[in-house]
């Protein structure tokens, strides 16, 4: 059974930065491509950022390209998000997810992790 374990969330003023980061296990990480989602209060789920397989493609949200970066660590089974010029729109559950692919654009999100509440304060 898959698992996704996010951790990293926190309180954090606008203009810092926090590092998210996914554990993930179950079946063989580098087979799958990965994202992050998150949902703001009273809003729906949205994609953050997704990384195929081999990390070499990835993809942004227009709000926060040049500020997030969404990278993975294959031999370990891990997937970050490193956030900086946090602004207060950014406040939200952030989850890690797998999709059903190597490949973000070619098919959905297969599993998903419970969520890592981040707080951007002004």
């Amino acid at each position: 059974q898959v698992q996704l374990a996010e951790s990293g969330g926190g309180l954090v003023q606008v203009g810092g930065s926090l590092r998210l980061s996914c554990a993930a296990s179950g079946r063989t990480f580098s087979r799958y491509a990965m994202g992050w989602f998150r949902q703001a209060p009273g809003k729906e789920r949205e994609s953050v950022a997704s990384i195929n397989w081999s990390g070499k493609t990835t993809y942004y949200e227009d709000s926060v390209k040049g500020r997030f970066t969404i990278s993975r660590d294959n031999a370990n089974d891990m997937l970050y998000l490193q956030m900086n010029s946090l602004k207060p729109e950014d406040t939200g559950v952030y989850y890690c997810a797998q999709y059903y692919s190597p490949h973000y654009d070619f098919d959905g999100i297969q599993y998903w992790g419970k969520g890592t509440l981040v707080t951007v304060s002004s």
